[in-house]
């Protein structure tokens, strides 16, 4: 395990710090956070502010670090970014689109270059399912020929797949796909209705449970390592479906996993604690899927905005936390999704809204059960 790991504190830095590196992107996918547009910003952080952002990153020693977008591939100083980072000792993942920019000579470069590791999505089983996701004809085969043309080279490949109600019922085709694939980790989003997310696309809290367990399942067998980004409660399904196993005495460790570069973020990691979004034009928010500023980095160091702001303060407070987040004795490692239940109320510090499980001893109030029974609605469960 990376050493970094054991030692984060995430009041003083962040595990994970992502950088949006552009808007610019030519897919239209139905889930994007961003709602990219195939043009670049003309106020989008310059070479010059990219490179001293990421020398902030080396300073509080981030262990992890992704460019994201839009698609990055947009940016001409791409190679240039990704070199000053790997001279910097920091490590760095990759978020491409898969469209014609993402070619095998790029892929080399970037490896050339330092990256890490490259990140790129499969939202559907078949060409039909994710192209329709994705918003553009083409873009499974492109997905897919990367991950040879990585494979190719040694550079390590991360799967990230968002379910919503549009491919949940091609979960399992997917695990077929990807398991024959040389990749180290499976990235597994829950979707967030910001952005071109939608609510009537949330998944319930019981198909949530569902995609737990079978993920739990897998983690047993694969070859790969297994996470979840806006399903903390999945560190809670963990938890308890040790502890059942344990006492029956059937409890069976994980498959090794695939070792590379990246790190595996620490219990407890949520929107605003240990992870930290900046925008194309500077803006820092406690993740991509949480759209409330904290500062901006044209005006504040990183650090500064991180430690000190009143947002990010609050957000790793867990006496903070409302509803039945409030109260819950998992709170310390889960928190639920403070994107989701802002996305879904308003507020940040309210109760994860696609949770199933009720802490013990509590009684919810009536408002909260009329809210949720309207949320359930809208979902379409």
């Amino acid at each position: 395990m990376n050493p970094q790991i054991a030692v984060v504190d995430f009041n003083r830095r962040p595990f994970i710090a992502i950088w949006e590196v552009t808007q610019a992107c030519d897919l239209a996918c139905v889930h994007c956070r961003a709602s990219a547009q195939p043009d670049r910003h003309p106020m989008e952080l310059s070479t010059d502010e990219g490179k001293m952002l990421i020398d902030q990153i080396a300073e509080m020693q981030v262990p992890v670090f992704v460019l994201t977008g839009g698609d990055p591939l947009k940016r001409p100083d791409l190679f240039e970014l990704i070199a000053h980072a790997h001279s910097r000792g920091v490590r760095v993942s990759l978020t491409p689109s898969a469209t014609p920019l993402l070619t095998q000579d790029r892929i080399q470069r970037l490896k050339e270059s330092g990256l890490a590791r490259l990140a790129i999505s499969i939202d559907g089983a078949c060409a039909q399912t994710h192209d329709a996701f994705r918003g553009l004809t083409g873009s499974f085969a492109r997905t897919m020929d990367a991950i040879r043309w990585a494979n190719e080279i040694g550079l390590p490949v991360q799967i990230n797949t968002t379910f919503s109600r549009r491919n949940i019922g091609e979960i399992d085709a997917i695990v077929a796909l990807m398991e024959p694939l040389r990749i180290a980790l499976w990235s597994v989003f829950f979707l967030v209705p910001t952005g071109r997310g939608k609510l009537n696309d949330l998944l319930s809290a019981d198909e949530f449970e569902q995609i737990f367990a079978k993920l739990y399942s897998l983690s047993k067998t694969a070859s790969f390592d297994i996470k979840t980004t806006e399903a903390q409660h999945y560190r809670r399904f963990l938890l308890q479906r040790r502890a059942v196993e344990r006492a029956a005495g059937s409890l069976i460790p994980p498959a090794e996993s695939v070792v590379d570069t990246i790190g595996r973020a620490p219990r407890g990691l949520n929107d605003g604690k240990g992870f930290v979004f900046i925008s194309h034009l500077g803006e820092v928010f406690p993740s991509g899927f949480l759209p409330l500023s904290a500062g901006n980095i044209r005006h504040q160091s990183l650090s500064a905005i991180y430690c000190e702001s009143p947002l990010f303060l609050n957000l790793r407070d867990t006496s903070q936390l409302e509803g039945k987040c409030g109260v819950c004795e998992f709170k310390e490692i889960c928190g639920g999704s403070r994107a989701r239940a802002y996305a879904i109320t308003g507020n940040p510090h309210d109760e994860e809204p696609c949770c199933a499980y009720i802490p013990r001893g509590y009684v919810q109030p009536r408002t909260e059960a009329k809210r949720h029974s309207t949320l359930h609605v809208l979902q379409g469960a």
